[in-house]
C-alpha cells in the first residue's frame, strides 16, 4: 500500500589503540642506542649499528605510530611521531654515510630545526603529560646533539648523551604509563 521502508546504514568502529607506546619504545631503542657511541661505552665504530636501529626499527616503527596518530585524529601523536621518525631517518643516514665519531654542521643544524619543530605537538600536548615531557626531552636531546655536530664539541657530545639516556629511560616509563591507561580505559569500555 505504499509504504515505503527507511534503511539506516551505520558503521561501527572500533577504536583504535593509542599509537605513543610503540613511539616511546622505538624512541628507547635509537636513543640509548645513540648515546651509548656518544658517552663513548662502545668504540665510534658502532655508530654504524646505532644509525642501522635507527632506520630499521625506530623510523619504521614511528611511522606506524604517526599514521595510527592520524588514525585516531591525535595531532600530538601524529606531528610528533612524524617529526621522530623523520630526524631519526635523517640522523641514521647521515651517520652511515659519514666516518665514524665525524662531525656534521648540516647535520647540526638540521637537529636543532627538528628539536624546535618538536615543540609545536609539545604545546599542544597539556593534557597529555607523559607525551609532552617525552617530546620536550627529545627536542632538548635534538638540539644538544645539533650544537656538538655543529660545533665539534665534545662537551656538547657527552651532553647529549646523558640527555638521551634520560629521554631513554623517560620513554620507557611514559610508554608503560601510556600502556597501562590503554588498557584500563579498554577494559572499562568492555
Amino acid at each position: 500500500m505504499g509504504h515505503e521502508v527507511e534503511t539506516e546504514n551505520r558503521i561501527v568502529g572500533r577504536a583504535v589503540a593509542t599509537p605513543l607506546p610503540l613511539g616511546f619504545l622505538a624512541l628507547l631503542i635509537v636513543t640509548v642506542t645513540f648515546s651509548a657511541v656518544e658517552l663513548g661505552w662502545v668504540p665510534l665504530t658502532e655508530g654504524s649499528t646505532a644509525a642501522l636501529a635507527a632506520l630499521v626499527l625506530a623510523v619504521p616503527l614511528q611511522v606506524v605510530a604517526c599514521i595510527f596518530g592520524f588514525v585516531r585524529r591525535d595531532p600530538v601523536a601524529s606531528t610528533g611521531m612524524g617529526v621522530l621518525a623523520g630526524t631519526w631517518a635523517f640522523v641514521g643516514i647521515s651517520t652511515l654515510t659519514s666516518p665514524p665519531g665525524a662531525s656534521s654542521p648540516g647535520l647540526g643544524v638540521g637537529l636543532i630545526v627538528a628539536g624546535a619543530a618538536l615543540l609545536v605537538p609539545v604545546a599542544s600536548a597539556f593534557k597529555k603529560p607523559a607525551a609532552m615531557t617525552v617530546m620536550t626531552l627529545a627536542a632538548a636531546r635534538f638540539v644538544a646533539t645539533g650544537i656538538a655536530e655543529a660545533s665539534a664539541s665534545h662537551v656538547w657530545l657527552t651532553i647529549s648523551g646523558w640527555v638521551g639516556l634520560v629521554l631513554g629511560l623517560t620513554a620507557i616509563c611514559a610508554a608503560f604509563v601510556v600502556e597501562r591507561e590503554g588498557v584500563a580505559r579498554a577494559r572499562r569500555q568492555s
